[in-house]
Formats: structure tokens, C-alpha cells, sequence
């Protein structure tokens, strides 16, 4: 054991070293006892959120910042709520114990409730570098449990805990044990190539809180997830691939090794999508507008959403049904439609949710059956990549590993867009917004949907008006200077005034915004400090909204888009 890793508390009035890393429970009766043990479990977060409980999916395991190891935990304060993190743990009555934390940003509140005396809490003001917090509870005669909890307060920006001590006498439920070195990765196999790059997925090893990629025996990338796409290549060469697994314990041995050649120059599948781009859902039911055939959608569409996929009873897993609603004589007429649309240099796109669908991510398993059953969708009908619109809560953590599987399955072709409602992305801290910054690497666009929100922040922590030029450039400007490139930002709008329950507007705002943001002109009262000349464009909901309105939209915002600078 590395003794580096190990936390510290005072025995007789000397430092000596305890076993334990991360969130740390310090038990003091007197002179602190031999059998003193940190009874929090996940207590630097390295195992993600296991064992951890935040309220309305505030918190999120995050790489970045972190005090040591990995990871640490990530949570983000939303409307009324202050994003309370909790874990339950084992402790024996009639003993004192310690609480620490080390925590980042603005104020940081550490406690601990149930315990059966005088509950207990602290709080930091707020710092931009880890900053320690510490206090002491004593449990009462019958006290066996204890809830030790952090949060931030309404309003503010995200928080940060890693750390966090508490020592004291065993509960019963012990601690957690030191890790070791994971075993290597397993099933290493090269899928897409292209003239420069050469996509790649293994097996998650148990343990595991990273991987290691090596070329030609030299190590080349370090992933997160069970994938990658190795870059910067030379065309029609072979190369050799081996993977590790790493935690804080340290590295495994090298996986077992696998050979892969990229294509010949020239022959690369680039995904068809233009600098600005127009996108465009279309309906697979029939809900009163224009019933389009694929091959109807408006030519001003580059990205075409096929909304939506089906979920089945394997969490993760995707099928997709042509409604019957449409017309079609058969499935293999759709396929020829999808393959006309990308002949013509447009991208077809399965969506994943709205309104009424649902789709789980939230473990491995999940995630892997995610990637797995959508990139079989893509190869059946030739679906150019995916939609994200999952409207009803998402895990991050783990949709972020069901992309990457699926972008090392697919290759750098893959055409990656998501649509999150207006709330999903007032902020980083969102688990939609982390999500984008997660695969901003493979990322195409975010269309937000700007409509069905009410009122909403900008940019500026002013409050803007759905309708106006004011609400798209105030809101857009969020993701602009969050993290994303404008090239990954598209206003998402309705084609009419049918199109959704309010939010409408006009093509002429929408056109206006689109010039703020790109050309400083055309502005209302919000003016952004500086131009977004790439911005990738707009999409709307939805083509068969746009027909059922003679193409009003997309005859209007269509060749603006393409106009952009």
C-alpha cells in the first residue's frame, strides 16, 4: 500500500496514519481507539455516485477539478433546489466522530443529521481552490446510523467535494477496502478506420478507473471509458493496439494485442454536414400535420432527426418501428429513402426520446446495450448517427459511455446531435451540459429548444422573454461561452405556431438572432461582447410542422443559414 494514500488523525496528541482515502469519518472517544475506521463508503467519489444519494440528480462524478485520486463529486444547486448529496453510515452509539471535507466553490455546506445528540454543520463562503472543512458530532445511546451530507445554496453555480474525512469506531459496516491493480482489459478490437484514424473498444475491466492506450508499444492517449478513436494517422498503414486499465492503485499488464490498417487516402467516410446547417425533425406518427415520406422532407434540411426510436425492456436498448401512418409499402422503401436523403448530401439521424419516450442509461450494462443496439440501427437503415432528446433526465456519467462505444463503433463519420430543453442548459452544471462538454470531441450540435420554457436567465443573469430576439442570442450565449465551440450551437425553434404549446417565433427573429450572434447585427436589448461567426446554424420541430405551414420556415431561416458568414 502506498502510505501517500492514506489519510491522517491524531493518536495521543501524535499524527499517525489511517488506513482509508478520500471522505474520512474521524471517531475521537477521549484518545481516538485502535478500532478506528473510516466508515464512509465511495468516500473520493472514485466509484462515481455509488453510495451517494443527490437530490434530483444534482451530482455527477466529475474528473476535473480534483484534489486527488480520479474523481471527485460534482453538484449543481437548480432552481429551489440546493443539490444535497447524503450517504447513511454505520456507527456505534454513545461515540464522537470527526467530519472533514475538502470543497471548491460558492457556499459549500457540510453536515451530518440523525444523530441522536446535537446534529451538526459547517460551511465555506466560497473559493476558487479546495478549501477544508471540519466538525465533530457525538451520537447519541441508540445511534447506529448517522446521515453525513454536503449542498450548496439556491442560485449559485456548481460545488465541489473530494476528500471528504470522517474516522471514528466501527458501525458494523466497515470501510472501504484499499483498491488494487485492475486486471487487464479483455476483447481489445479495432472497429471503423478512415485514411487517419482507427476506432477502438475493449472490455471494462473490473476496478477500472481509466485506460491507457498504446501504439507500436508506446503509450499514446489516456480514456475514461471503454473506447477510442486513436487520431493523426498515416493513411494505409497497419498499426498495433494493446490497452491497460488503471485506478489510483496503479496500471495492469497490457491487454492482449490487435492489428488494424487505415484506409487508403481519400477514403475517408466524412460525415455530410455543412458548416451552417438547417435541422429538421420529422414525424414517424401522424399527429395532424402534413404526413410526410422521408424523400418529402424540404431540400433546405441538411440534418434530418427520425423522430423517434423506441425503447425495449433491456434498459438501453433501442428498436426502431416505421409508424404505418405514413404510407410506406414496406421498410425497405423507408431504407431507400434514408440512402436518396444521403446521396443528396444530407444526414439522417435517429432520435433518441421526446416528449413521451424514454430511454435508461444509468449503469454499464446499459450503456453498452445503448451503443450496441444503435449502431446496429445505423447499419440496417443506414442512419447517419444519433439524436440525443431525452427530455426526462439523463445520467451524464453513463451516457457519455454509451457514445463513445458507439463513436468507436461508427468512426469519425458519425453525425452526433442532441436537443435539450431550455432548463437542460442554463448552466454547466447541468447533467445535459456536462453531457455536450463530455463529447464535445464527437460532438456535431446542440439544438437547444428554445420554446415550452417560459421566461428564462441569459447570459447576462438577466431575464428574457420567450418570442424575442432577446431570449435565443441571451440564452445561445450560455453554451457559447460555456465551453462549447459555436460550431456546436444551433437555435432550436417551432415551425408554426402548431408546433408547440408556446415559444413560437417568427422566421424574421430567428433570422435576427442568427445575425447577432454571427454578425453583431440585428440585436435587441442583449448584446453579446463578441461574434460567433461559425455558429453551426438552426433546427426546427418539425419538417411536418414546416410543410403544414406552406414552408414558411424553412423558405425563410434555410437560406439565411446557409448565408452565414
Amino acid at each position: 500500500m502506498d502510505p501517500t494514500k492514506r489519510s491522517r488523525r491524531w493518536l495521543g496528541g501524535a499524527l499517525a496514519l489511517a488506513v482509508g482515502a478520500g471522505l474520512t469519518l474521524v471517531g475521537i472517544t477521549g484518545t481516538a481507539q485502535a478500532a478506528d475506521v473510516n466508515v464512509a463508503k465511495n468516500a473520493g467519489f472514485e466509484s462515481g455516485l455509488s453510495n451517494w444519494t443527490c437530490s434530483s440528480g444534482t451530482g455527477a462524478n466529475t474528473a476535473t477539478p480534483v484534489r486527488t485520486g480520479a474523481s471527485a463529486l460534482k453538484a449543481t444547486p437548480a432552481g429551489m433546489d440546493n443539490a444535497k448529496c447524503t450517504q447513511t453510515v454505520a456507527v456505534q452509539p454513545n461515540s464522537t466522530y470527526s467530519l472533514e471535507a475538502w470543497v471548491q466553490g460558492s457556499y459549500v455546506y457540510l453536515g451530518a443529521s440523525g444523530t441522536g445528540t446535537t446534529d451538526v454543520s459547517t460551511w465555506s463562503p466560497g473559493a476558487g481552490t479546495w478549501n477544508r472543512l471540519s466538525t465533530t458530532f457525538r451520537t447519541g445511546p441508540s445511534t447506529t446510523s448517522v446521515t453525513v451530507y454536503t449542498h450548496g445554496w439556491y442560485g449559485q453555480s456548481a460545488y465541489y467535494v473530494d476528500d471528504v474525512s470522517v474516522f471514528g469506531p466501527d458501525g458494523g459496516g466497515g470501510q472501504d477496502p484499499d483498491p488494487v491493480v485492475p486486471p487487464p482489459p479483455t476483447g481489445l478490437a479495432a472497429g471503423t478506420a478512415t485514411s487517419s484514424t482507427i476506432a477502438l473498444n475493449w472490455g471494462a475491466s473490473s476496478g477500472a478507473t481509466g485506460y491507457n492506450v498504446y501504439r507500436d508499444g508506446a503509450k499514446i492517449l489516456s480514456v475514461g471509458g471503454a473506447s477510442a478513436t486513436v487520431t493523426n494517422l498515416a493513411a494505409n498503414t497497419a498499426y498495433q493496439f494493446q490497452v491497460t486499465a488503471t485506478n489510483s492503485a496503479g496500471e495492469s499488464a497490457k491487454s492482449a494485442a490487435v492489428t488494424a490498417r487505415t484506409l487508403p487516402g481519400g477514403t475517408d467516410p466524412r460525415p455530410p454536414v455543412p458548416k451552417h446547417a438547417l435541422t429538421g425533425y420529422w414525424q414517424n406518427f401522424n399527429n395532424g400535420a402534413t404526413v410526410q415520406k422521408l424523400r418529402d422532407v424540404q431540400a433546405q434540411y441538411d440534418i434530418i432527426a427520425v423522430a423517434f426510436a423506441d425503447a425495449t425492456t433491456t434498459p438501453g436498448r433501442l428498436t426502431f418501428n416505421l409508424s404505418s401512418a405514413l404510407g410506406y409499402a414496406n421498410v425497405d422503401e423507408f431504407k431507400s429513402d434514408v440512402a436518396a436523403k444521403k446521396a443528396a448530401g444530407k444526414s439522417v439521424v435517429l432520435s433518441v426520446g421526446g416528449e413521451l419516450g424514454n430511454v435508461t442509461i444509468n449503469s454499464d450494462a446499459s450503456a453498452t446495450a445503448f451503443a450496441d443496439s444503435a449502431w446496429a440501427l445505423m447499419q440496417e437503415y443506414g442512419f447517419s448517427g444519433v439524436d440525443i432528446d431525452l427530455e426526462h433526465g439523463i445520467n451524464a456519467l453513463y451516457l457519455t459511455k454509451a457514445l463513445r462505444q458507439l463513436s468507436a463503433k461508427a468512426g469519425p463519420g458519425m453525425v452526433l446531435t442532441m436537443a435539450p430543453q431550455t432548463l437542460d442548459m442554463q448552466s454547466t452544471g447541468t447533467q445535459y451540459f456536462q453531457l455536450a462538454l463530455n463529447v464535445k470531441d464527437i460532438l456535431t450540435v446542440v439544438n437547444t429548444q428554445y420554446y415550452n420554457s417560459g421566461a428564462m436567465l441569459g447570459c447576462d443573469g438577466k431575464v428574457y422573454s420567450q418570442g424575442t430576439v432577446d431570449f435565443l442570442t441571451g440564452l445561445a450565449c450560455i453554451q457559447l461561452e460555456g465551453g462549447l465551440d459555436p460550431s456546436q450551437v444551433g437555435l432550436g425553434v417551432p415551425a408554426s405556431t402548431r408546433g408547440a404549446g408556446s415559444g413560437y417565433i417568427s422566421p424574421s427573429i430567428v433570422n435576427n438572432a442568427l445575425d447577432c450572434l454571427a454578425r453583431g447585427t440585428g440585436c435587441g436589448t442583449f448584446k453579446p461582447a463578441r461574434t460567433y461567426p461559425t455558429l453551426r446554424g438552426a433546427m426546427t420541430w418539425s419538417t411536418n410542422w414546416d410543410a403544414t405551414a406552406g414552408n414558411a420556415w424553412s423558405n425563410a431561416v434555410g437560406p439565411h443559414v446557409h448565408g452565414l458568414p
